[in-house]
């Protein structure tokens, strides 16, 4: 079975740390670029972070950058997020993605004909 199935949310105070995992089965996640994603209520849902290993480049939303990283583990074939310096703002629905196609249009463009996780919940609060 295709899927993408996510882990590690929860409930985090502020400055925290939370670190979510995407285990990819039924396809390779190396041969795609893979994204993380969030979503608040009555929002969009939009891309906070990309990579791609056809062209090696990392992209972040500025309302992440120096505070999340996108990582892949080829071997177990699961992407990561590791969340630092968690702020309440950061609290939403997180999806991970993946998509053949570059890292730029992953995070601009979101998932056209790829797979997207089922989501888990972040929240950031004393």
């Amino acid at each position: 079975q295709v899927q993408l199935v996510e882990s590690g949310g929860g409930l985090v105070q502020p400055g925290g740390s939370l670190r979510l995992s995407c285990a990819a089965s039924g396809f390779t996640l190396d041969d795609y670029a893979i994204g993380w994603f969030r979503q608040t209520p009555g929002k969009e849902r939009i891309g906070i972070s990309s990579f791609s290993s056809a062209d090696g480049r990392t992209y972040y939303d500025e309302s992440v950058k120096d505070r999340f990283t996108i990582s892949r583990d080829a071997a177990k074939n699961t992407m990561y997020l590791q969340m630092d310096s968690l702020k309440p703002e950061d609290t939403a629905v997180y999806y991970c993605a993946a998509e053949k196609t570059t890292g730029w249009e992953l995070i601009t463009r979101g998932v056209l004909s790829g797979y997207w996780g089922q989501g888990t919940q972040v929240t950031v609060t004393w």
